[in-house]
């Protein structure tokens, strides 16, 4: 093996050192990444599906799910399992021509991606095939040129990159052949194989070799009903894929309620502790990585979408159903929650389970036994987020305004759902009980009761475009329009009117309360997926003579969601498509980008302090700060939760979760780095001046990611804690 290294690295210095001219320097970056290729890509994909036929949609399909999907996700686990250093990382007098990844080196992504998609098309376009060849090639040679990957790197890329692409196609077409006839009856009979994509117009026309359609309109439903199944499940993988690439860090409350999940608990001091039970089964599961954090938030997702493709395929046509979908793929804030795992996550889950079980209750033969299902669904709604009990509002205001459904109002099924839901808040009126109502009085302030108000229209502005931003233009303006259009017909058809009711008083609600604070986008979330099934049932039953202007505005929103969601991912695709980084102050991924490399920076600073030979610790002058030091600082994190090395800064009162942990005091005698966000320089906190003997200014540190100083922070060198 110490033979096959150096052959490896004696190669790798061939091409990195010995080839090096001008001419390179210039090309080989280029052809590493380029302003050029993603939109060269967006515009073949898009010509492929306008204008290809059979075989060019085929193709794209194929190309997603083999290059997007499944190269991607196989280059991040293998990386990860293998654990090999880059060149520039393992080598001193490395060339090195473009930035410094985050990753691992093998195998490549760049020459799996490139040799997959060379196999995909040889299969579809052979002659451009022969012209993706030497351009694979030379790709694969920058990553050796450009000093970010071993020769051996690029070949087994390469190598599987071409496995992938061959034989993963193979697979599917066989798949198709064998499962299509059952789950896609009729557009297998238009498409018999995905290698060989002849399309026959007529699905009905007799062919020898398959059983004839009997019902047309069940094998309709059914197809499209398994389309939405393979479309979650294929969202799924590509989420987890894109959680394994590490594009990412954990925001501030993800890293937060980790440390909850550290000190599992009935409650905590500003939410339920549903956050903190999930992220101890994730990481319990996975490990103490945002991975380990993160890879449940894609499952409820999932779990959420299956549940509304089988509701909506069941009270309307599983055409509808796959079009909510969709429409959640391209709507931001949908696509943002499906990653991240905050309370927002199980919050939707269950309230949609609740919404579910709601609309069996509310049926003129509805039971007991559905309202207690929505009731124990609300209640575990409220133990991810409080404002979970409005969804009861939602429901009376169903039972008062639809005729036929308030006979409930004279049985005993609400009533005791009610109480399922407050029997369900017993964990958290326990830890309050046994806190003072500590929480009582944090939502007191946050909601700014105890503030003097002074209205301005500037909270009804920002939440206003925020949401038009975050929940697609198109697709919420389009939903604002059917919501509005059900209230003033007031249309006949009960599911339309149980869908505004569990979405606009929400919705509704949190406008008007802008007039007194600032409300967050995020807290709407549970209104979304109700409030686009209005707009999608209210399609279906009523625009049907406007269909196909409707189907135009879908496809507009779809047109501006998909690519936005996809830049929402990774905004360092901004940088490859017009040449220049998104500056840092706009980048929306800045809140979860650059915390490794703080953690890293405090991590010196305290090596430093500790050569004057006494124990030091970390304080910050945030929980958020404070939080994400312990996760991404090693030392830090092995300390988690009975040897903390990082504390939040101390306070008389509660105002954050630390305070109910052990705190720094005990530590008398020791140093500590006070860390906190800054963007001039400011005197420390008087809180530190009378906890240590002496307090130095260590000035501000700015912390970079690729280039762009995405955060600013100031040290203070705190000696001898009282």
């Amino acid at each position: 093996m110490g033979g096959l290294s150096g052959i490896d690295e004696a190669v790798f210095r061939l091409c990195n050192q010995a080839v090096a001219n001008p001419a390179f320097d210039v090309l080989m970056p280029w052809l590493s990444g380029n302003p050029l290729f993603l939109p060269a890509l967006l515009v073949t994909a898009a010509l492929l599906l306008a204008r290809g036929g059979a075989r060019g949609r085929i193709c794209v399909v194929m190309l997603v799910l083999l290059v997007g999907v499944a190269a991607n996700l196989s280059v991040e686990l293998l990386k990860e399992a293998i654990g090999r250093p880059r060149p520039f990382a393992a080598l001193e007098d490395t060339r090195l021509l473009v930035g410094r990844g985050r990753s691992l080196s093998m195998p490549s992504g760049h020459a799996a991606n490139w040799f997959a998609a060379v196999a995909v098309v040889w299969v579809y376009y052979r002659r451009v095939a022969w012209a993706l060849v030497p351009v694979a090639v030379g790709v694969a040679f920058s990553r050796m040129y450009n000093g970010v990957h071993y020769p051996s790197d690029v070949l087994a890329g390469a190598l599987l990159g071409l496995g992938l692409g061959r034989f993963g196609l193979v697979g599917l077409d066989r798949l198709w052949r064998r499962l299509g006839p059952r789950a896609f009856p009729l557009w297998h009979r238009q498409l018999p194989s995905l290698q060989r994509p002849v399309f026959h117009p007529d699905p009905l026309a007799w062919q020898p070799d398959l059983p004839a359609v009997r019902d047309l309109a069940a094998a309709r439903q059914r197809q499209w009903l398994h389309l939405g199944y393979v479309l979650i499940g294929v969202l799924l993988v590509a989420r987890w894929s894109y959680l394994a690439g590490d594009k990412i860090e954990l925001s501030e409350d993800e890293a937060y309620q980790w440390l909850w999940s550290k000190h599992l608990a009935l409650s905590y001091y500003s939410k339920p502790p549903m956050i903190a039970w999930l992220q101890a089964l994730g990481t319990g599961l996975a490990g103490d990585t945002a991975w380990g954090v993160r890879w449940l938030s894609p499952v409820l997702a999932a779990v959420v979408s299956v549940l509304l493709l089988r509701f909506l395929a069941r009270e309307t046509n599983a055409q509808t159903a796959c079009g909510l979908i969709l429409l959640a793929t391209a709507t931001p804030l949908l696509a943002g929650g499906s990653i991240l795992l905050t309370i927002d996550a199980p919050l939707v889950l269950f309230w949609t389970a609740a919404l579910l079980a709601g609309w069996r209750a509310v049926q003129p033969t509805g039971r007991t036994r559905d309202w207690a299902w929505a009731g124990w669904w609300v209640g575990l709604a409220f133990l991810s987020k409080y404002t979970a009990l409005l969804q009861w509002v939602c429901l009376a205001i169903f039972l008062c305004v639809w005729p036929k459904a308030r006979v409930h109002l004279r049985r005993p099924g609400p009533y005791l759902g009610v109480l399922i839901s407050l029997a369900c808040a017993a964990p958290v009126l326990v830890w309050n009980a046994q806190h003072d109502w500590i929480t009582v009085s944090h939502l007191h302030d946050r909601a700014g009761l105890g503030a003097v108000w002074r209205p301005t229209p500037n909270f009804f502005i920002d939440f206003s475009l925020a949401i038009v931003a975050l929940l697609n233009p198109f697709f919420f303006l389009a939903a604002l329009a059917a919501a509005y259009n059900v209230v003033r017909h007031r249309r006949s058809h009960p599911l339309l009117m149980y869908l505004f009711c569990l979405s606009i008083p929400l919705l509704l609600g949190h406008w008007l309360y802008t007039a007194r604070a600032r409300v967050q986008p995020n807290w709407i979330a549970p209104a979304v997926l109700p409030l686009f099934g209005l707009l999608l049932v209210f399609s279906e039953t009523e625009l049907r003579a406007v269909h196909k202007r409707w189907r135009a505005w879908r496809t507009a929103g779809l047109a501006l969601g998909l690519p936005l969601v996809l830049v929402l991912h990774d905004t360092n695709l901004v940088g490859k498509l017009i040449g220049t980084p998104l500056p840092a102050r706009v980048d929306p991924l800045r809140r979860v980008r650059g915390w490794s490399e703080l953690a890293r920076v405090v991590g010196e600073t305290r090596s430093e302090l500790l050569s004057e030979g006494k124990p030091v610790f970390i304080i910050g002058g945030h929980y958020g700060i404070a939080s994400l030091i312990a996760f991404y600082l090693p030392e830090a994190k092995a300390g988690v939760p009975d040897q903390p090395l990082v504390y939040a800064l101390h306070t008389d009162q509660p105002k954050n979760q630390f305070y109910f942990w052990p705190g720094y005091r005990h530590r008398k005698g020791e140093n500590a780095i006070f860390v906190r966000h800054a963007r001039v320089a400011e005197p420390a906190p008087d809180t530190l001046q009378t906890e240590f003997a002496s307090i130095t200014d260590l000035g501000l540190r700015q912390i970079a990611y690729r280039g762009r100083v995405l955060h600013t922070v100031q040290l203070f060198a705190c000696r001898d804690q009282r």
